[in-house]
């Protein structure tokens, strides 16, 4: 809010050089021009001066409209801006500090700027190239779209401009993504491609006549991955790239660039008119059709082009499926409701406390991801019944079953009465088997469906030292269970596998009666750790996906190796 009329100001300041520099500009230029030579004619009609100046108006209004209406950047973003155009440049230069004189125009603004961080997030980009960074607004634009773990890798020429920047890239809390290596860019590129790196999105914003060099550099020796994404930054170049009179040298180069990108059958392309043009390219995936001019000897068959054309990640995506989880108010079933979510799935809440099944959804909503809260005691088959119901009635079908609610009791096997034995079955195995039967039929007759039951390591060992003895039975049998409907529903479209955690980290086991047991734990666990929630949350967005396809009746065990000991 408060950077908006720095903004105002800054622009203002900008116009009032007098210097053109993008199309939009010129075309300001040239109104004011002709309005000035029409207002000081007799003879020019009051309405061509009336349409000069409303033409006047909507060009000389566009691109502070576009900054006032685009996201405000962030505090570090605003004092690198302010920084970079009160900063003498000209005296840098006579200063002996850079190599060229470094015009202001060079600087990438906020509009362009929020644009480059959109696109980060669109392309969910983790690693980008960013050759010819200037005082690097850009590269700090793009980092604050990066996850925790981004890398952008900034070539410049001037290593003035890393010392200039560095201290404002050390004030936000993004600056420790951005590396900046200074030289030439295509000794940089040249060092990348020799260690095999690769970037989801690359951004070129350098010395113009190397525009294709670098692009064919990028594409030749695969610093660009499959579907990465290339912006270019002044491909409209003042307007002179399509102008039939234009005897411009740079103009010139932008024009070669552009026809080169617009001819090459490996990309598509799109040029935006954003201040001095922005060209977005997008590598395409190999494909015999555009590359018969290639001698190959590609096998271009379901290993090379993907399952349905899809790669592999992209066949873990869970996008128009529905799903449900059973005891997803809390623990395990909450974080595979988030994991089937986050995976593109639509999802179903269920627990028997509506108010955690409501808090669950909810949380799942301020992610973007359809959800519904459902109360269900999954030891009643009428509950369960009117569960599915409730779903089908609301999207139509079900595709994931995520039969995960359980209970565990604690008691010698001596002293297990038949009413704690009868309790744990009634959720842990007779539950189960209910919602696997009612899913289990909307499936068999749409001839697809996914069902991943929540067993337990207690299911292939007897841990120790706590006696569990109606728990650990009950698991057994979830396996059972699951292996035999795997192999009788499979060849009607649905997979039915079962997923065996370790001893999972949470606040109960931290409790003091409980801490003792936890060093125990411990020492027979390889990985010296208890399992997290998240731990788990890759295998059932596996198991619900299409990846699995072939795997039906399988326990998928993770348990940190507890179980070898």
């Amino acid at each position: 809010q408060q950077t908006a009329p720095i903004y105002l100001f800054i622009y203002s300041f900008i116009l009032s050089w007098n210097v053109s520099d993008t199309p939009v500009e010129f075309v300001i230029e040239y109104l004011q021009k002709a309005k000035e030579i029409a207002e000081n004619n007799a003879n020019v009609p009051a309405e061509l001066c009336d349409n000069l100046q409303k033409a006047l108006d909507i060009a000389s209004g566009l691109d502070g409209y576009l900054e006032q209406m685009s996201s405000q950047e962030s505090e570090p973003l605003a004092e690198l801006y302010r920084k970079s155009i009160s900063h003498d440049w000209n005296k840098v230069h006579e200063d002996g500090k850079t190599l060229f004189r470094l015009p202001i125009t060079c600087i990438t603004g906020q509009v362009e700027g929020q644009v480059l961080k959109m696109l980060v997030h669109m392309s969910k980009a983790k690693r980008v190239l960013e050759i010819g960074m200037f005082t690097g607004y850009g590269a700090l634009s793009m980092a604050e779209a990066l996850p925790e773990n981004g890398q952008i890798v900034a070539c410049e020429l001037e290593p003035y401009l890393k010392e200039f920047a560095q201290p404002i890239f050390d004030k936000s809390p993004h600056g420790k993504k951005i590396t900046v290596k200074t030289g030439p860019a295509m000794d940089t590129l040249k060092e990348l491609a020799a260690t095999g790196e690769q970037f989801d999105m690359v951004f070129i914003d350098a010395d113009k006549h190397n525009y294709i060099n670098y692009y064919k550099f990028l594409l030749d020796h695969n610093l660009l991955r499959i579907d990465g994404v290339i912006c270019v930054d002044n491909t409209l170049f003042k307007g002179r790239v399509y102008l039939k009179d234009s005897a411009d040298d740079f103009g010139k180069a932008l024009q070669d660039f552009n026809q080169f990108v617009t001819n090459d059958l490996r990309v598509e392309q799109v040029i935006i008119p954003l201040r001095d043009g922005l060209t977005i390219i997008r590598r395409l995936p190999y494909s015999p059709q555009a590359n018969t001019q290639l001698k190959s000897t590609v096998t271009y068959d379901e290993v090379f082009r993907g399952v349905q054309g899809k790669q592999v990640l992209d066949r873990l995506r869970l996008d128009g499926k529905v799903a449900y989880v059973t005891g997803a108010g809390q623990g395990i079933g909450r974080a595979f409701a988030h994991a089937l979510g986050e995976a593109g799935a639509k999802v179903a809440i269920i627990d028997m406390d509506k108010g955690k099944a409501e808090n669950v959804a909810h949380e799942l909503t301020l992610k973007g991801i359809s959800s519904m809260a459902v109360a269900a005691d999954i030891s009643k088959p009428e509950d369960i019944q009117k569960m599915i119901d409730d779903i089908v009635s609301k999207w139509g079908t079900i595709h994931i079953a995520c039969n995960n609610a359980g209970i565990n009791k604690n008691s010698a096997s001596e002293d297990t009465s038949l009413e704690e034995w009868d309790q744990t079955f009634n959720i842990n195995l007779r539950g189960t088997f209910m919602c696997c039967q009612a899913a289990g039929r909307v499936m068999l007759k749409q001839g697809y469906g996914k069902i991943i039951n929540t067993a337990s390591m207690a299911s292939l060992i007897v841990p120790h030292p706590q006696k569990q003895l109606s728990y650990n039975t009950s698991k057994a049998g979830v396996v059972k269970l699951t292996q035999t409907l795997g192999t009788e529903w499979i060849d009607r479209g649905v997979r039915v596998n079962c997923i065996s955690p370790g001893i999972v980290d949470t606040p109960l086991i931290h409790s003091e009666s409980l801490e003792p047991l936890v060093q125990r734990w411990l020492s027979d666990i390889p990985a010296g750790r208890l399992a997290q929630v998240t731990d788990l949350q890759a295998a059932v967005v596996y198991l619900a996906s299409d990846a699995s396809d072939y795997m039906t009746g399988h326990n998928l065990v993770i348990e940190g190796g507890q179980s070898l000991w």
